[in-house]
């Protein structure tokens, strides 16, 4: 894989986001290991943005390992200030599954009371109702009622 080119602005963007986060990886002694490559592919999966510390006193060997990390894992290499390199990677979109028995969940009503007299305000009451419930035109909450269906019925629906 290529290294993401972006422009001075973009690049600009995601520094500045990038300021308030701390290194999620460190790269000890061993230097850039397979091991240490699969978890900044896991944190860039995870987060998109992120910082690495180099515990390297040899700038060439970091400017390397930025070089070296960018290529290899599809980022774009953000910045390399003092022992910490920044690398930013798209995330991937993340797949909705849904569930063929999922049930309606509750939702917040508001019941809304008028006063016997014109002079006085509406009382509003906010209630929680769920799946099985619903409001009367008293705003009392009942559950719903099964319907009982004949057997006669149910046998001319199949």
């Amino acid at each position: 894989m290529t290294a993401i080119q972006l422009t001075p602005a973009q690049r600009k963007e995601h520094r500045s986001e990038a300021h308030h986060l701390d290194p999620v990886v460190m790269i000890g002694s061993d230097g850039l290991t397979p091991a240490v490559s699969r978890e900044i592919d896991a944190a860039l999966k995870a987060h998109g943005l992120v910082k690495v510390r180099v515990f390297c006193d040899d700038r060439a060997a970091r400017e390397a390992m930025l070089a070296t990390l960018a290529d290899g894992l599809g980022a774009a290499p953000i910045q390399h200030i003092g022992k910490l390199l920044v690398l930013w990677r798209p995330m991937p979109p993340k797949e909705k599954v849904e569930r063929e028995d999922r049930q309606p969940g509750p939702r917040t009503v508001k019941i809304v009371s008028f006063s016997k007299s014109g002079n006085h305000r509406a009382t509003v009451k906010k209630v929680k109702v769920f799946g099985n419930e619903r409001v009367t035109h008293g705003g009392q909450i009942k559950r719903v009622k099964r319907r009982l269906i004949s057997v006669k019925k149910k046998a001319q629906a199949q």
